[in-house]
């Protein structure tokens, strides 16, 4: 009996020799070689989990500086036009709303110093803040990787490192993040794990700002609008749809020339209204869109890819409790959300 075990260990010892010594495809992750029943050109290692590619190419992009470029450019346009809206702003608005009272001054200008504090700061942190690394890990040798230490994880070869199912290697910005949900030009940043709620916060701020705006620009402007100039009598004479048409003409041209009549503080105030109204629509839009993800627990890179759409998930208002960090569930917050939660599937 002991001849026929030793004559077993023998028998796998060589085996293994064979396996390691013989076959072509090797694991990124572990380094050992894997006996496979045929060739494939993607393989998953039996004992670390690594998923290695065998034809993979790396492109280099000629244009990754320029991209890097373009994308600082935004975002110091960007700052430029908030540091114009609040100066112009300020000086639009606030001397016709001390007109006002003074305690109405005073509380305008509280709100638009914290309003503006508010959106450069968090524009400023999900800019130049590093938006999510993944921590490092051992790889590349048998003894350092124990079993199933990096299940489904592929070698970013743009990097030269392991990346995790939840990694994105971002060619514009030349790393892997984690968590990446997109790489956005107007803040020269990718939007991951580490950003992602400054994102948020970033968004809702603008889009409390901008509101704020638009509405100031229209109180203002009402009372600092030259007098319209309308003929006190017009023909009644004709079809109704017509005298319609000659009231809405005149109403026109008598807008018209009061325009002419606007003072360049009327100007700005308008210039004010129209791109506050234009960034709230295109910021309104973004931010529903980012909220309905997060309540649905995923990111816009997993809509695209459908990497998780035979994955049972999870889609109610705790996705977004947890997201803002918060530890308990939303049913403790909000007591109503507990009785109307539903689970899907994805």
């Amino acid at each position: 009996m002991a001849d026929l075990a030793n004559e077993q260990s023998h028998t796998s010892e060589h085996v293994v020799t064979m396996i390691e010594k013989d076959n072509e495809p090797t694991c990124w992750g572990c380094g050992l070689h894997l006996l496979l029943p045929s060739y494939a050109p993607t393989f998953k290692c039996g004992w670390c989990g690594a998923i290695t590619g065998q034809h993979v190419w790396k492109h280099e992009s000629k244009c990754f500086r320029w991209r890097r470029l373009r994308d600082r450019c935004f975002v110091c346009f960007l700052l430029v036009f908030m540091f114009f809206v609040i100066g112009g702003g300020i000086w639009a608005m606030h001397p016709v709303v001390f007109s006002f009272s003074s305690l109405s001054g005073i509380f305008h200008s509280m709100l638009a110093i914290l309003l503006s504090i508010s959106t450069v700061s968090t524009f400023s942190l999900v800019s130049f803040r590093c938006a999510g690394t993944q921590p490092n890990i051992l790889w590349g040798s048998y003894p350092l990787v124990g079993k199933g230490d990096l299940v489904n994880y592929t070698f970013c070869h743009y990097c030269s490192k392991p990346k995790s199912p939840r990694t994105h290697h971002c060619r514009t910005c030349g790393v892997c993040v984690l968590d990446m949900d997109h790489h956005c030009p107007f803040i020269g940043n990718c939007v991951g794990a580490g950003n992602h709620r400054h994102f948020i916060a970033f968004l809702i701020s603008a889009v409390v700002s901008t509101i704020y705006v638009a509405i100031m620009c229209v109180n203002v402007g009402l009372r600092t609008w030259p007098p319209f100039t309308l003929r006190s009598h017009f023909d009644r004479n004709g079809h109704g749809s017509y005298f319609a048409m000659r009231i809405l003409k005149e109403m026109i041209l008598a807008f018209l020339n009061s325009a002419v009549l606007m003072s360049f503080r009327g100007v700005l105030l308008l210039y004010l209204f129209i791109s506050s109204i234009s960034v709230n629509f295109g910021l309104s839009v973004l931010l529903w869109q980012q909220l309905y993800f997060i309540y649905e627990g995923k990111t816009y890179l997993n809509l695209l890819k459908s990497e998780e759409s035979d994955m049972p998930g999870k889609r109610d208002c705790e996705n977004i409790i947890h997201f803002f960090g918060f530890p308990y569930s939303a049913s403790r917050y909000l007591p109503i959300v507990g009785k109307f939660q539903k689970k899907h599937t994805k």
